[in-house]
């Protein structure tokens, strides 16, 4: 009786993941439609259909295929990886609160790639490619640091003590940051201060070939890692008791979670709360179970940032306000009422 109870239980759920799956997929398509008309110089729907089947100007062409395009395909990819990296790190630690941000990962990242913008000039060919392996370098020094600092052997990971160290070690990271940007020439600290703050500044098609193998090889390895994920979220004792090599999946979980944030960061700067907020909007939406919430999750954050870096298009035109700080203007009340609710 009560398998006959859960098949259909289990078909609603499928079913209503499914509605959810596709329902963001039509917003990520309206926001695409709108992100590609909005901009100093105006285009009409028109024209940009026009462009996109071969017609328009060479002007309308260069402003869509050169800059506008490149810049909302990033926005998404970034978006997510923020989202899905802040997904794995919550049911890893089991703490509602966990994010990229948080845990440090975001400023280790950023501090590699300060360090070598200190020494090196930014416009350089070859930091398009070799910045997110730098992202990565200072993302998985940050992240080994906090497992290292907050593993006990007796007691293992705990969520409350992986928050702790991760915002102290995030907080040393920034101050160090700021330490490094005193000694930058003027155009390289502008640079750095709008990179910092959150800006989607690759707006060329080198800076998506730069990240777009990474989520083509990680984003499926993580979906397929979900029930494992799942599994894991029962706590160690269950997760042990039905078969799973608790530590070697965990490490390599949080090792996709700190490669995905890192490569994001190398284009996208200091965006936080995406990796906090996606996965529990898509949480709300779809449930816990893993195989929904990834997917939904990395739609939820895709759809976050390519409507934050709109809107910062938009709103004080012709200058733009930075994707991080329109993120942060809702995210940090969310996250306030997240730590309100938490019985951490």
């Amino acid at each position: 009786m009560a398998h006959l109870q859960a098949a259909p239980d289990r078909n609603h759920r499928t079913a209503r993941a499914a509605a959810v799956i596709t329902g963001l997929c039509v917003l990520i398509l309206l926001a695409f439609i709108i992100s590609m008309n909005t901009g100093v110089i105006r285009l009409a729907p028109v024209d940009v259909a026009r462009t996109l089947f071969g017609g328009g100007t060479d002007q309308q062409k260069l402003i869509l295929f050169d800059f506008r395009l490149p810049r909302i395909v990033i926005s998404l990819l970034v978006g997510a990886g923020f989202a899905v990296s802040g997904a794995i790190l919550q049911g890893v630690s089991r703490n509602a609160l966990a994010d990229p941000g948080l845990l440090g990962i975001n400023a280790g990242a950023g501090l590699a790639v300060v360090l070598y913008i200190s020494f090196f000039p930014v416009k350089e060919e070859a930091p398009v490619f070799f910045m997110p392996l730098l992202a990565l370098l200072g993302a998985g020094t940050a992240a080994a640091l906090v497992y290292l600092l907050a593993y006990k052997k007796e007691q293992g990971i705990s969520s409350t003590r992986l928050i702790l160290i991760g915002i102290a070690v995030a907080a040393g990271m920034g101050a160090l940051m700021l330490v490094l940007t005193i000694r930058l020439d003027p155009k390289n600290y502008q640079f750095v201060a709008v990179w910092l703050a959150g800006s989607i500044w690759g707006t060329s098609w080198k800076y998506v070939t730069a990240v777009l193998p990474w989520m083509l090889v990680l984003l499926p390895l993580v979906f397929y890692k979900a029930r494992v994920l799942d599994v894991l979220h029962l706590g160690e004792q269950v997760a042990a008791g039905l078969g799973v090599a608790i530590e070697r999946e965990r490490r390599r979980l949080l090792a996709a979670a700190v490669v995905l944030a890192g490569v994001c960061v190398a284009v996208g700067g200091g965006i936080g709360f995406v990796g906090l907020i996606g996965p529990h909007l898509a949480r709300l939406l779809v449930g816990p179970k893993h195989r929904y919430l990834l997917p939904a999750s990395a739609l939820t954050g895709a759809l976050m940032l390519l409507v934050a870096d709109t809107l910062g298009r938009w709103i004080l035109q012709p200058t733009e306000v930075p994707t991080g700080i329109v993120v942060a203007v809702i995210g940090a009340p969310y996250f306030l009422y997240l730590l309100s609710r938490s019985k951490a």
